[in-house]
């Protein structure tokens, strides 16, 4: 009925507007139908949002209500990522745990295979399959499904070349060991293990890619059931192969090798037996198309990755070039134990993170994901001033869950504070990573991290421990100023960010290595029937 009226009023001011014009009165009648003309495309368009969205669209929600949609889109993805890096963790601290009942020379020779050989292979493979967050989030905003598919496949192309040249680390482990100053016999036997960890290198080639790729189609809890099944297998494996058929030392690198395998054999049969419909379409020629620009993409998140995640490494390696460096070294690694147990949680946020700003980039959402950046780094700074007041008000009784040694617990004590901050700066960091991450801002991050970490972190943290004779205080106190520089400025980047234009970055990324256009169709025709 209004619109009715609103177009008989609007042909009656037409005609009013005619005789007006013959009597030289035309201009205000004119004024008057483009502004019946303006409220009535208004009412259309009210109308029209009404029916797109229902009652009152997103716009018209309350911030409450905004608030609480987009917590629970992200704790959809954070919940079962905490979890499942818990789970990765205790996979290596069983390891550890049986490889101890062998010996001491066996139980430091895994670790270090554990740590340095694996460890450094790891945390760049990892940061190389962080691409597809960049990539597989935006082409699921933007509904490319078939898209996830590919680029997963190119994924795996790209991680299992660099694989291949990253196997002489294995093959040399024993001399590189060395070098770095081991002892000889727990450098033969680490180089030994090393070899027979192969396999497990292998994996992450295949595991990563998986788990991205349904992490950013909101499939998390597939990832936590079948990272809590992988736990069990590697328990009962683990006690088979070692308590009862006393395979020793290479029965343990085997466990962990069928463990990691199994994690990825589950995922993929998930995958290709019907899981995901829309963006698993088989193998694909797709995926040889445009592997050099995603090898650079790939390159950049490895890199972005690697340097955070082998910064608090240095922290270790430093401390122990200290003189009377056992106390200090012990008293760090009950920090660095504290401190990782609670980076699982900024860790799963930065997963969280990148995949919501991802696919609001996606769907040209540039607002939407400006949002999910705050949201993200609110909650996980709420979450980091709990821990932070939780170890201030600890500080001399954090330790005793490790040791009893009072020696050791002082030295703890006084470390308090450096770790309460640590954990603070932690629970925005990563958040601020994983928007750089969603965005594909990879490359610039890397430098970024070159700067503040290498360049500015490490050369003061040395300056401090020995030039002033601060120790392992002052080694961590100068590391802890490069992460609150490296925060700093990814604040300043994400605070000072054209949202709108990185929408249209993505869409236009998207474009650029979008399939066919056959492939495009059938994913419209695959979205409508949906």
């Amino acid at each position: 009925m209004v619109e009715s009226s609103m177009h008989a009023t609007e042909h009656r001011t037409t005609g009013g507007e005619e005789a007006e014009g013959r009597r030289g009165g035309g201009a205000e009648a004119r004024s008057a139908s483009f502004l019946f003309s303006f409220l009535l495309a208004e009412r259309r368009n009210t109308e029209k949002k009404r029916r797109d969205h229902g009652s009152g669209g997103e716009e018209e929600k309350g911030l409450w209500s905004r608030v609480c949609d987009e917590s629970k889109k992200l704790w959809i993805i954070v919940g079962p990522a905490i979890f499942s890096r818990i789970v990765t963790f205790s996979m290596n601290i069983i390891t550890q745990a049986f490889a101890g009942h062998l010996g001491d020379l066996e139980l430091a020779a895994i670790s270090i295979a554990n740590t340095v050989v694996v460890g450094f292979n790891f945390g760049l493979m990892l940061g190389m399959a962080s691409a597809l967050e960049t990539l597989c989030g935006q082409a699921f905003g933007a509904k490319k499904y078939h898209m996830l598919g590919v680029y997963m496949q190119r994924s795996w192309i790209v991680l299992f070349l660099c694989g291949i040249l990253l196997l002489p680390m294995y093959f040399f482990a024993t001399p590189i060991l060395r070098w770095l100053g081991q002892p000889d016999d727990l450098a033969d036997m680490a180089g030994t293990v090393s070899v027979w960890f192969i396999p497990l290198h292998f994996s992450f080639v295949f595991l990563f890619p998986l788990q991205r790729f349904l992490q950013c189609q909101m499939k998390n809890f597939v990832n936590a059931a079948i990272s809590g099944v992988a736990l069990i297998v590697h328990l009962f494996v683990t006690w088979l192969f070692v308590s009862k058929l006393h395979f020793g030392l290479i029965g343990i690198a085997l466990t962990l090798n069928f463990s990691w395998w199994v994690t990825a054999i589950l995922m993929f049969g998930y995958v290709a037996c019907g899981g995901c419909p829309l963006t698993w379409k088989g193998f694909s020629m797709e995926a040889f198309v445009g592997l050099w620009d995603f090898l650079k993409l790939s390159a950049a998140s490895g890199v972005m990755l690697c340097l955070e995640n082998w910064y608090y490494r240095v922290l270790i390696l430093l401390t122990g070039n200290l003189k009377d460096a056992t106390i200090a070294v012990d008293a760090l690694s009950i920090c660095m134990n504290i401190n990782g147990w609670e980076m699982m949680i900024p860790l799963a946020f930065f997963a969280g993170t990148g995949v919501r700003v991802a696919n609001e980039l996606g769907a040209g959402n540039g607002k939407g994901a400006k949002f999910a950046t705050t949201v993200s780094v609110v909650t996980s700074l709420i979450i980091g001033l709990f821990f932070w007041a939780l170890i201030m008000g600890l500080h001399d009784k954090i330790a005793l869950i490790f040791t009893t040694s009072q020696v050791v617990l002082a030295a703890v004590d006084r470390l308090a504070i450096l770790l309460a901050f640590t954990i603070l700066l932690n629970s925005i960091q990563p958040i601020l990573s994983g928007v750089a991450v969603g965005s594909g801002w990879q490359s610039t991050v890397a430098f970024v991290n070159i700067g503040s970490y290498y360049i500015i972190g490490v050369p003061v943290g040395v300056v401090m421990g020995w030039f002033f004779n601060l120790g392992v205080l002052g080694i961590w106190a100068g590391m802890i100023g490069g992460t609150a520089i490296q925060t700093l400025i990814l604040a300043i980047l994400t605070i000072r960010c054209d949202w709108d234009k990185e929408a249209m970055i993505a869409s236009t990324r998207i474009n650029k290595w979008a399939g066919p256009k056959d492939e495009k169709a059938k994913d419209c025709n695959v979205d409508e029937a949906a």
